[in-house]
């Protein structure tokens, strides 16, 4: 076997140990593995998704709670900054006529 032909055969083997160990590697850790054709292939797709239902629902559940509370939240801290905007831009006689009046 001449010096060429090792290379080329030794390339082939490099690229396809590299690809089984990349695909080794990803289904270990649990992601969707490519097959020949591009297309993935996922270990016990149904299964996945029926275990993982009730957990998927709460988190859904947690998220728009939390989601719900940041929005009125930030209306909240809006309206505060709106007063301070308005403090620091009015003139000085009118914020101490309004503190008088309050008095």
């Amino acid at each position: 076997m001449s010096n060429g032909q090792f290379f080329v055969l030794a390339i082939i083997a490099m690229s396809t140990l590299g690809w089984m160990f990349t695909s080794w590697v990803r289904a270990k850790h649990g992601y969707p593995v490519e097959n020949e054709w591009g297309g993935t292939v996922r270990k016990n797709v149904d299964e996945d998704m029926t275990d993982d239902y009730p957990r998927t629902a709460r988190t859904i559940e947690l998220l728009t709670t939390e989601n719900e509370k940041l929005t009125g939240q930030i209306a909240r801290l809006e309206e505060r900054i709106a007063v301070l905007e308005r403090i620091a831009t009015d003139p000085a006689e009118r914020i101490t006529r309004e503190i008088d009046s309050l008095r």
